[in-house]
């Protein structure tokens, strides 16, 4: 069996995957990059190869092609949501249809990794399978009038707010509305001239001035509003589990705790204890992972997802944040001595039937 991955050369997730294949004794896989796929460059699967789509992320160029832009975004920035995802969506149709073409087969479904990049679609998927959400705004608001006027007819006082195809917690913000038409938004977010860009430090918007032109800046993109759920703490952090499913099955568990809204590992979030949480949660914790199990179920062509898995307050009750393509990434973390890249390998061996 031979295996060719779609991705940024050199990009440590394309990396990281081709060195579990060779450990288990498949050849290098060949790469496919995604500037190849995006500017028209003739693509060449080999027939039989099975063909993993990784992110198009970290590569200012590819981000550039994928929303069709003249020119590239200045580092960090938070641009052209919409027109990326319009870009995605024809750059994996292309490689479906090479696959097809070739007689090459795809590790993932690509119409399920583009419900997992539309948080809005996700959500609407989850919710009619009976899995528990955060309950979420039925539609995308157009401004920040029109996001204020919604709460207050909802009587919601803390929301998320977050790009319907944003990742790692691109322009997402915690929003509390208080008395006397106080406002405070926690994001990562920072507004400059009028423009907003990615931040590694979590900042604190207490002008409405301030708040609404980060809305109305980002709205035109899509957004998702999601009911805060207060989230189950361990040691004065707030927490919450990226749970990594593999063939259907959680595989790698990953605490994430800090002490903003935001538990992104990236925004100053740090791992926790697995074996305290699952203390302190109890039979509960076995309930979230079967509900994650549910969660793969809904994306059965999917080898991987990334599944953000929060325990409410008391940890009796569960909801699901949101599900990841490109969830895998958990550098370090072992199981049985094996990280997410290795499991995935072993489950594809084990799917196909073929030895290495």
């Amino acid at each position: 069996m031979h295996v060719t991955v779609v991705g940024n050369p050199g990009h440590r997730r394309v990396t990281l995957f081709a060195a579990a294949a060779v450990r288990a004794g498949l050849s290098e896989p060949d790469i496919v990059s995604w500037r190849d796929v995006l500017t028209g460059v003739p693509l060449r699967l080999r027939p039989g190869t099975v063909v993993r789509v990784e992110s198009p992320g970290e590569d200012a160029e590819v981000d550039r092609l994928l929303r069709g832009a003249v020119a590239v975004a200045e580092p960090g920035e938070i641009v052209g949501g919409r027109a990326w995802y319009t870009g995605f969506a024809a750059a994996l149709d292309r490689v479906a249809y090479t696959a097809r073409e070739q007689g090459a087969s795809l590790l993932a479904d690509p119409a399920e990794i583009l419900v997992m990049f539309d948080k809005a679609a996700c959500h609407a998927r989850l919710l009619a399978a009976g899995i528990p959400v955060p309950a979420a705004l039925p539609g995308s608001p157009a401004s920040w009038a029109q996001l204020r006027s919604w709460l207050d007819e909802t009587g919601w006082r803390r929301v998320f707010v977050k790009p319907c195809h944003g990742s790692s917690a691109s322009g997402v913000i915690a929003l509390q509305l208080g008395s006397g038409g106080r406002v405070l938004a926690t994001t990562s977010v920072e507004l400059s001239g009028g423009r907003l860009f990615n931040s590694l430090r979590v900042r604190h918007y207490r002008d409405e001035r301030d708040v609404a032109a980060i809305v109305d800046a980002l709205a035109p993109d899509g957004l998702q509003v999601q009911r805060w759920l207060p989230k189950a703490g361990l040691d004065g952090r707030v927490v919450d589990l990226r749970v990594v499913t593999v063939a259907g099955e959680p595989s790698h568990v990953v605490v994430r705790g800090s002490r903003s809204p935001m538990t992104n590992l990236h925004l100053g979030g740090v791992r926790g204890d697995l074996c305290a949480l699952r203390a302190a949660a109890g039979r509960h914790y076995a309930e979230g992972l079967d509900t994650c199990r549910a969660v793969a179920a809904r994306f059965p062509g999917s080898l991987h997802t990334g599944i953000d898995l929060m325990f409410a307050a008391g940890w009796r009750s569960h909801a699901v944040a949101e599900v990841n393509a490109f969830g895998d990434l958990l550098p370090g973390l072992l199981v049985d001595g094996r990280d997410t890249y290795d499991a995935e390998v072993a489950a594809l061996l084990t799917r196909t039937g073929v030895a290495a």
